[in-house]
């Protein structure tokens, strides 16, 4: 019988994935939604909070069928961040009615090669 503690991952690491242009995404990615390298190369610092680790069921269409993942980034203020990308001419699905409750709130956007990308503004409990 073992009785070392069972280990667990600390969080998320990172998240890699393939583009088309990946510099261009890159660069749609930090100048939009703040996701970028800092000082040197380093590593995006990012705030604390909670990560939902969610897979999805092959079938469910919280996302388009032909997307295998789907981003969810934390934000401090929605309406805020809604307004910065309206700005920039970035459309954003809202459903108030549907996503407006218990867990936080929630949009939806898309970077330029389709991928899905939702903002979250947890509950004021759950925030970092």
């Amino acid at each position: 019988m073992n009785d070392a503690p069972r280990q667990k991952v600390a969080g998320v690491g990172g998240f890699f994935f393939r583009a088309k242009d990946p510099a261009a995404l890159a660069e749609w990615y930090a100048r939009h939604l703040g996701v970028e390298e800092g000082e040197g190369g380093s590593p995006w610092r990012q705030g604390s909070g909670f990560t939902v680790f969610a897979p999805f069921p092959e079938d469910s269409d919280y996302f388009a069928a032909d997307r295998r993942f789907m981003l969810n980034f934390r934000v401090d203020d929605l309406d805020a961040m809604l307004a910065q990308l309206a700005a920039a001419g970035i459309a954003a699905e809202t459903r108030p009615e549907e996503w407006d409750g218990r867990y936080g709130r929630f949009a939806r956007i898309h970077d330029p090669e389709g991928n899905p990308v939702e903002l979250w503004e947890p509950p004021e409990g759950a925030r970092g």
